[in-house]
């Protein structure tokens, strides 16, 4: 069984998540951002519907794209390139949450239908980017908001936790941004938590968790980048 948090920011070892559902570490505790720092560190990320008890995951494998891996094809790298796109960090965190929130045809790991992303874990992510661990990448077209994504970074890891599109490609563009800038800034990983085919188009790939845990140890301990963040990198293909 799945352990039951108490008030302090303590988890269980990741070791002990369950294999069905595979990843499930413990339930109830809090979103606070000791918390959620706490949880991130080790592995572990918060969903779960809202209205349920909060669960907390550290599936094995993970699904992880190193910065410098990132793929991009042949029609990403036109977009890149023509799109008109422009592409921003941490300019609209809230207005990508509650993007990434709004419901969506279902694919990926949580359905993308955007349901779990509660009010609850809008106000908790944003407390993390007024504390300077939370971060937006959004894609702009002729000044509207048109795709994104948001996640954590600790040290020199990132922890990617969901994108949204409005226009063919927004996503994309906004990621394959991210893993570039986040070369350029010497980060080792980004997480992907789950494994999908859309992940795994563009360079992701799954990791033994015994593998991640000891890699993330080490990539937490190396010098915080706080936010707000500019995007340095943002040269066309």
């Amino acid at each position: 069984m799945s352990e039951r948090l108490e008030s302090a920011p303590f988890f269980p070892p990741v070791e002990t998540a369950l294999r069905e559902p595979n990843g499930l570490l413990a339930m109830g505790g809090d979103l606070s951002p000791a918390r959620l720092l706490d949880a991130y560190r080790h592995g572990i990320f918060p969903w779960f519907n809202p209205g349920d008890p909060i669960l907390w995951w550290s599936p094995d494998p993970r699904m992880v794209l190193v910065p410098g891996e990132v793929r991009v094809t042949r029609s990403l790298a036109k977009r890149l390139r023509n799109s008109g796109f422009e592409v921003r960090a941490d300019t609209a965190f809230t207005e990508v949450m509650c993007a990434c929130a709004a419901p969506r045809p279902p694919a990926g790991r949580e359905g993308e239908t955007g349901t779990w992303i509660s009010p609850a874990m809008v106000a908790a992510y944003r407390r993390l980017f007024d504390a300077g661990y939370a971060h937006s990448v959004e894609t702009w077209h002729d000044g509207r908001l048109v795709g994104g994504l948001y996640g954590v970074a600790i040290g020199r890891m990132f922890y990617g936790e969901s994108m949204f599109s409005r226009e063919p490609d927004a996503s994309k563009v906004a990621l394959v941004r991210l893993a570039r800038q986040l070369q350029q800034w010497d980060f080792g990983l980004i997480d992907c938590q789950m494994e999908t085919p859309h992940l795994a188009s563009l360079g992701a790939r799954t990791m033994p968790r015994a593998m991640f845990t000891a890699r993330l140890a080490e990539l937490v301990k190396l010098p915080h980048l706080p936010g707000p963040w500019t995007l340095t990198f943002n040269a066309p293909d």
